[in-house]
This record gives C-alpha cells, sequence and structure tokens, in this order.
C-alpha cells in the first residue's frame, strides 16, 4: 500500500471521528490516490488533481467540480504535512454547487399537497405519503430522518420523536405538538389496518409495507406538487420536498422575530430542534425570506435609528 493510501487512512479516520460519514468522498479520494499510484504521482500537485477530477468520459463541468471539491479537503490536509502539495484553488473549474433558492411554502400550498396525498389511489401509500409531508410541515425534519424513523422512534404516547444517527451521527429528540401527535395516532391506526402483517419496522411504510425509498418518496411529491397545482417561482425557485424544513425554520423566525423575542437566544433552540451543528447554519435560512428580512432591518432601524 502506498503513503498516499496511509495518509487518505488517516485523513477519512481524522474526519469521521469528527462526525462526517464520507461514504461518497470516501470512494472518490480512493480513486484519486489510485489514479496518482498508476500515474507514480507521489506528491499531488494541482495539475495532477485537475487531471483526475475531469478524467471521466464525458465529465459535465458541475461534476468535474463537484470531484476537485472533495479532492480538496483532502489536498489541504497533505499540504499540511507536506507543503510541496498542490492544493486546487477555488473556481478553477466552472459549474460548482450552489445552493437552491428556498421554495417557501404557504399554508395552502401545504394543505394542497396533503389534499392530492388523499386522492392517491393505494389506501396506504396515500396515508403514508399524507403523514410524512405533515410531519415534514410541522417539525423541520429533513426527509431522510422521516423515513428512517422505526415504530420504536415514534413515542406516541409522550408526543416525541426520537431521530437517530442524523446528519453527523446525531441523535435527537423531536417533540410534537398535539395536533401532530393525534395525525401521527391516526396514521399508526390506518397503516396497521391495512398492513396488519408488515415486515418491516418502519414507521411509514409503502404500498406493499415496506420502509419507503428516499427516491420514491421524491417521486411521489413531484407527483402530488404536479396535482396541487403549485408552481415553480423561477427556474431557480423550484417545489422540493426540502423547502419544507425551509419554510419551518422561516417560520419559526419570522414568528421570533413579530413577538419581538431576542432572537440570539431562540435560535440555538430551534438549532438543536433542526439538527444543525451551528446556529450559523440556521442563520442561512434569513436570507430565504423577504418578510423576515424586512422585519430584520425594522428592528435595526429601531435600535440604530433609520438612515437615509
Amino acid at each position: 500500500m502506498s503513503a498516499l493510501h496511509d495518509r487518505l487512512k488517516e485523513y477519512l479516520a481524522l474526519r469521521r471521528a469528527l462526525g462526517f460519514t464520507l461514504e461518497r468522498a470516501g470512494r472518490l479520494l480512493a480513486q484519486l490516490v489510485d489514479f496518482c499510484d498508476e500515474a507514480g504521482i507521489e506528491v499531488v500537485t494541482v495539475e495532477a488533481a485537475l487531471s483526475w477530477a475531469t478524467s471521466p468520459v464525458r465529465c459535465s463541468p458541475l461534476w468535474g467540480a463537484n470531484r476537485l471539491c472533495v479532492a480538496r479537503g483532502f489536498l489541504r490536509y497533505l499540504h499540511a504535512l507536506d507543503p510541496r502539495t498542490g492544493v486546487p484553488p477555488t473556481g478553477l473549474l466552472p459549474g460548482g454547487s450552489k445552493r437552491a433558492t428556498p421554495y417557501l411554502y404557504t399554508p395552502e400550498q401545504v394543505v394542497a399537497l396533503t389534499t392530492a396525498a388523499r386522492a392517491i389511489h393505494s389506501p396506504l401509500r396515500a396515508a403514508s405519503m399524507e403523514a410524512v409531508i405533515g410531519l415534514l410541515a410541522c417539525t423541520g425534519m429533513r426527509v431522510g430522518e422521516a423515513l428512517a424513523l422505526d415504530r420504536a422512534d415514534v413515542d406516541l404516547h409522550q408526543g416525541v420523536v426520537t431521530v437517530r444517527k442524523a446528519k453527523f451521527d446525531k441523535t435527537r429528540a423531536v417533540p410534537l405538538h398535539p395536533t401532530a401527535t393525534a395525525a401521527l395516532v391516526a396514521y399508526a391506526r390506518r397503516r396497521d389496518e391495512l398492513a396488519p402483517a408488515a415486515s418491516s419496522p418502519a414507521f411509514f411504510v409503502s404500498a406493499t409495507g415496506t420502509r419507503i425509498l428516499y427516491c420514491n418518496f421524491h417521486l411521489g411529491f413531484h407527483e402530488l406538487v404536479c396535482r396541487a397545482g403549485i408552481e415553480p417561482r423561477s427556474s431557480s425557485c423550484r417545489p422540493r420536498p426540502h423547502d419544507l424544513r425551509h419554510t419551518f425554520a422561516v417560520t419559526a423566525l419570522a414568528r421570533f422575530q413579530a413577538e419581538g423575542a431576542d432572537v440570539a437566544v431562540k435560535l440555538p433552540v430551534l438549532s438543536t430542534y433542526l439538527g444543525h451543528v451551528d446556529p450559523a447554519a440556521t442563520y442561512w435560512y434569513l436570507s430565504g425570506s423577504i418578510e423576515v428580512l424586512a422585519v430584520a432591518a425594522g428592528r435595526l432601524e429601531t435600535t440604530y435609528g433609520a438612515r437615509p
């Protein structure tokens, strides 16, 4: 095994000890090391990293930029050990990924989605889609977190959902509003009527009684978006399941501001509820709502005085 492979093992062990899973990144970096070994490269240069990033046949600019971004973190680590290592500058390849513009749903649109879900031909699939969408809307959970819930993770007596091994391998408790708990109780009763012999421990199940696949939920969600008549606001602002999380966060922040609450005190609580490692990740949601920004600007003017 080469010295680069040894350094990669050390790098991945360090990052994973900090809570990063790096499953895809680990595979890509192993390919980078193999590429360098086959070329006889012992010290990775910017040119070598760029050559590897663009090596796949018909590599798109976006894919090449993403590959180079993955390599950059590892190369920074190597550069600290050996300054001869090159670190590709950001922007070296065009087409790097950008955050999508959040699509903030109105309450009426959320109701339209759940109403469309009830019209799905399969009764079990209809109940599951409606329940998952409702849970995402009222808790801001990630889609993967909701679909990964087992029955033992949902305490319908206490009204608490336990999210296990979420992003950064974190576990957290998510208290539910009584109306949300009542909706999950009704769903569980309906699920057990329609799939009494379900083999999966999943709380939310598919039409066949198995855990709902992430990709299938996304496809189903976009079908419901069309049925509900929810239109994109622009080419970069299209309704996605994840935007239910954005909507929850922005609604909470807007309520804090409208009530005159100290956002600096409230934000860490909201960050913990959402499963963010750092409140800074939650602050980004402010940029998704003109209403939130307007309230923030108004408070600044009140505190520091209006400026021309």
